[in-house]
């Protein structure tokens, strides 16, 4: 017992340092929040409403934990890639009583298991070609058993170039499938109006206007894209898909306790905009307030010059 302690010290010393070393390749402005190295976020919305045919509307709160670590596998001068294994439980929580079909959405256990993928080329000092991979498995584990659950996967790629100091502009495309193979172009975006406020733009995920009120504090108004996708049972025991497409809108609040360990709350409204459900259940209403609440931890062994305002 006494080796394994100094090994596993050892280790996490090794993997904050290459991990540090991978985010100085990393482009982006001043005053943006910081690279995230570990991430815990708990995420709540109420508003969801669901009946069958000629039965009565049920109401129900979404709830969402939610886990991800970056591991670094290489980093050289002008190339990283790091690798983002995570998981996701969500589970909807019936609110009202009385039976009804659609009760049993209570008893469903919504899980997601991937690993995602982002890699950096530096072409010149400011140029990047920068990619990013997501392969998962997402399912209702309480019908369906996770070797029964199919693959999905999404891939991005972005030219990203720096014009100014204060500007940065990049392209690309996004290709993912889970029940649809989709093709989208990517645009990027992002802009100072003065050191301690500033536009981020990652079409077609988000908008988000940022403001700086301190080197730890920052405000966030933003809009993101949210997507969920579940494989389960439909009727007749066939497959079906559980598959939603919002988008919040919100206040983002970002804190940074010290140079490890940070905090972001956001409250706000999110807006369906697209819901299939299995099993002729039909949706009443499927907006409402959001509220998510996120610890992350950063690399004890990162860059001097965060990316926060040029104000610290």
């Amino acid at each position: 017992m006494n080796i394994k302690w100094p090994c596993f010290i050892l280790l996490f010393w090794c993997v904050c340092k290459n991990n540090a070393y991978c985010q100085k390749l990393e482009p982006g402005l001043t005053g943006r929040a910081p690279s995230k190295w570990i991430t815990f976020r708990h995420t709540m919305s109420t508003g969801t409403q669901y009946r069958t045919v000629g039965t009565a509307a049920k109401s129900f709160t979404r709830e969402e934990w939610y886990i991800r670590a970056w591991i670094p596998i290489v980093h050289r001068p002008n190339f990283s890639v790091v690798l983002g294994p995570h998981f996701r439980t969500e589970q909807l929580e019936l609110k009202s009583t009385g039976e009804n079909p659609v009760a049993q959405f209570s008893d469903w256990k919504l899980r997601t298991k991937g690993l995602d993928m982002k890699s950096i080329a530096r072409l010149s000092d400011d140029s990047w070609i920068i990619t990013a991979g997501n392969i998962n498995k997402s399912g209702n584990l309480s019908e369906l058993p996770a070797s029964s659950v199919p693959f999905n996967y999404a891939f991005t790629g972005v030219f990203l170039k720096k014009l100014s100091e204060t500007k940065e502009i990049g392209g690309g495309i996004l290709i993912s499938k889970s029940n649809n193979l989709n093709i989208l172009p990517v645009f990027i975006f992002n802009y100072n109006f003065s050191p301690v406020s500033g536009l981020e733009i990652a079409l077609p995920r988000k908008i988000a206007l940022r403001q700086n009120l301190s080197p730890k504090d920052i405000i966030y108004v933003k809009s993101e894209a949210v997507t969920r996708s579940y494989y389960t049972y439909g009727n007749n025991k066939q497959a079906g898909i559980f598959r939603r497409i919002d988008v919040d809108f919100s206040v983002l609040y970002n804190r940074q306790f010290n140079k490890l360990i940070g905090m972001e709350l956001s409250a706000g409204y999110r807006k369906n905009i697209s819901n299939k459900v299995p099993m002729d259940i039909i949706p009443i209403r499927s907006s409402g307030l959001v509220g998510t609440l996120e610890f992350f931890i950063k690399s004890p062994f990162g860059p001097k010059k965060e990316t926060h305002s040029d104000t610290e």
